[in-house]
């Protein structure tokens, strides 16, 4: 009986602050969970709009000496943009350059290179796929 009276004590006695700690630490926890929840959620551009070209063709460049006839696969990439929306609604597929620069390359096996991307000015490159294209270097004639 003394462990029951004990009990009944323990969890009787000041009954009323006892409920009011655990409905306070109920709203600091969830006021905890939300604001880790808002950080982790993705950040919007501020109102800016995002557009996405497929089918840009990938330049080659290359020294003006080079003889070879290089080709890259794939021969296009989807590049997406973003900006103000007066800036995407005036840009136009042939204002967004997609190059690779092969400057420099003799000879090479299973050689990719990075796609660069040149934007108008208020314009700014999200995403490039694919990043790197295949280049194909056939013997010199």
């Amino acid at each position: 009986m003394n462990f029951l009276s004990t009990l009944r004590v323990w969890l009787l006695e000041d009954f009323g602050w006892k409920i009011f700690s655990l409905i306070l630490a109920v709203a600091i926890w969830l006021t905890v969970h939300k604001i880790l929840l808002e950080s982790a959620a993705p950040v919007a551009n501020g109102g800016g709009a995002t557009l996405t070209y497929g089918n840009l063709p990938v330049l080659i460049v290359a020294t003006a000496a080079d003889v070879h006839l290089y080709r890259v696969v794939p021969e296009s990439v989807k590049v997406t943009v973003t900006g103000s929306p007066e800036a995407i609604a005036i840009l136009q597929a042939n204002q967004i350059r997609a190059t690779v620069d092969l400057t420099g390359i003799d000879a090479a096996k299973d050689l990719k290179r990075n796609v660069d991307v040149a934007v108008p000015s208020g314009v700014t490159v999200v995403s490039v796929e694919p990043a790197k294209v295949g280049v194909i270097i056939p013997p010199a004639p």
